[in-house]
């Protein structure tokens, strides 16, 4: 990767972790620059804007989580199986990266550009639309019964991954994502 590639890198980064802070004060490029002991322009030679440094973290959650979604599809014949993959790696990502939930909750994204928030709407409307597909999988599998609305039940999984973000968020990252999934996810699967 070139400097150029390393210091865009480096503030993404930079960004994720002060996302970290569960107070979630606003993130300013003033307080960017102070972390990075760099001046304003300097991000600006990166990022022509704090706009698209949100954008490069939300690319690298849509890589991270669809990577993991697709190699799940490829190797995971059970539909059923593939919905529950799908929704525990989202989890346990936004477990991992503390930050990026903050972000994919869109907390953060409350006073910045609208299309921030309309990305994230349609990660998750991505992840709904695989889930939908794996569960249309477990019906003509069986595991479901014939007529079973997919859909319905997609949103519903949507909703509960939402929900745990929140959680977790909410409570300074102390509750934990996949916490009691064991027993949760069986009562989702039906």
């Amino acid at each position: 990767m070139t400097a150029h590639g390393d210091r865009k890198l480096h503030i993404l980064q930079a960004i994720a972790a002060m996302l970290e802070n569960p107070s979630g004060e606003k993130i300013t490029t003033a307080a960017l620059a102070a972390r990075l002991k760099v001046s304003e322009a300097a991000l600006y030679r990166h990022f022509p804007s704090k706009a698209r440094m949100f954008e490069g973290l939300i690319e690298f959650i849509e890589n991270a989580i669809f990577s993991v979604v697709g190699q799940i599809v490829a190797e995971e014949p059970n539909g059923l199986r593939q919905a529950e993959l799908m929704l525990a790696a989202s989890l346990r990502f936004a477990g991992m990266n503390r930050g990026l939930a903050r972000l994919m909750i869109g907390d953060v994204l409350v006073h910045e550009h609208p299309r921030l928030q309309a990305r994230i709407n349609q990660l998750f409307e991505r992840l709904e639309a695989s889930l939908k597909q794996a569960l249309k999988i477990a019906v003509a599998q069986g595991a479901l019964p014939a007529g079973h609305d997919c859909a319905a039940h997609a949103d519903l999984l949507v909703c509960y991954l939402l929900g745990r973000l929140q959680r977790f968020v909410k409570s300074g990252f102390q509750d934990d994502p996949l916490a009691h999934w064991a027993s949760q996810w069986p009562l989702l699967a039906s």
